[in-house]
């Protein structure tokens, strides 16, 4: 049986080279991948220290199916993402939200031999999709969960093109939320704590930027406001951007207690929804939003 070359986190925090065997032809639904590209995601920080392949926005070739795949085929480029299993039988999974599933597998929790920064990979046909062939393989690999993560969180939240949309933060994340909801139509504003990246920010398409903290300027309330920074925001001052009846979306992860006026949720009516990365419909979606905006 051949080997199959892997980076894989260490106690030390130090990713490391190693090798795991092949798993031999692939079973039924399984469609082994030879991987030609990774995005490097913020979740992959949370397990360098944990001893697991790493890396889960994965692009590449179909190299061979199980006899009863029927929507790939050899040869086919395709990616996956934070999502790679789930029982695809409940309600939840008929409805193509496989992230609510019982027995849903996540990059982390499930499949500690199988991740992105690799050689070869092997999933179930239903957690693959095709990347259209417009959108490069270097620049498809992040939108398997960054680009994905905040489409589902815009798409989750309601957000239409006459919407004010607010981006908290602008990382990996901040930086395709402002594209996004600027080509979906929407009036972007984006807050940080750093004066120095309002040039960035605009370039990407927001229409205001706002310092966080500077009371000598301030912009209109907004209708939703994506959480995009790499912890929970102060929420007083996120609430205070939100217009009544908006939207909170939380795409940081962050595992620290969240504190918040009740009252003012409440009598704002104002919602505060939590956004997982993306199921396997919401990736094909992003993705051919990502090819309209090329």
């Amino acid at each position: 049986m051949s080997l199959i070359t892997v980076y894989r986190g260490t106690r030390s925090g130090r990713v490391q080279e190693g090798t795991v065997l092949s798993p031999g032809p692939p079973k039924r639904h399984q469609v082994i991948v030879r991987i030609t590209h990774s995005g490097l995601c913020g979740t992959d920080e949370h397990y360098k220290c944990q001893d697991m392949v790493l890396g889960h926005e994965g692009v590449g070739i179909v190299e061979s199916i199980g006899n009863s795949v029927v929507t790939l085929k050899v040869g086919d480029r395709v990616g996956w993402g934070y999502c790679h299993g789930s029982c695809l039988n409940c309600e939840y999974c008929d409805q193509g939200q496989e992230l609510y599933c019982e027995q849903r597998q996540f990059y982390g929790f499930d499949e500690f031999d199988q991740g992105s920064f690799a050689t070869y990979a092997t999933w179930n046909e239903h957690f693959l999709f095709r990347i259209p062939e417009s959108i490069p393989s270097a620049e498809a690999a992040p939108l398997m969960c960054a680009g994905a993560a905040v489409y589902s969180a815009l798409r989750s939240a309601g957000v239409q093109w006459h919407h004010r949309v607010g981006v908290l933060g602008l990382g990996g994340l901040g930086h395709l939320a402002v594209q996004y909801a600027a080509k979906m139509g929407c009036h972007v504003t984006t807050y940080s704590h750093s004066s120095g990246k309002e040039e960035a920010a605009r370039n990407l398409g927001a229409s205001d930027f706002q310092v966080l903290g500077d009371t000598s300027t301030s912009s209109h309330a907004v209708d939703c406001l994506l959480l995009t920074g790499s912890q929970q925001p102060d929420w007083s001052q996120a609430l205070s951007l939100v217009r009544r009846g908006g939207v909170i979306s939380a795409v940081t992860v962050d595992s620290s207690e969240l504190r918040c006026s009740y009252g003012e949720v409440l009598m704002n009516a104002m919602r505060i929804q939590g956004s997982l990365p993306a199921a396997p419909t919401s990736n094909v979606r992003c993705s051919t939003f990502q090819r309209s905006m090329e």
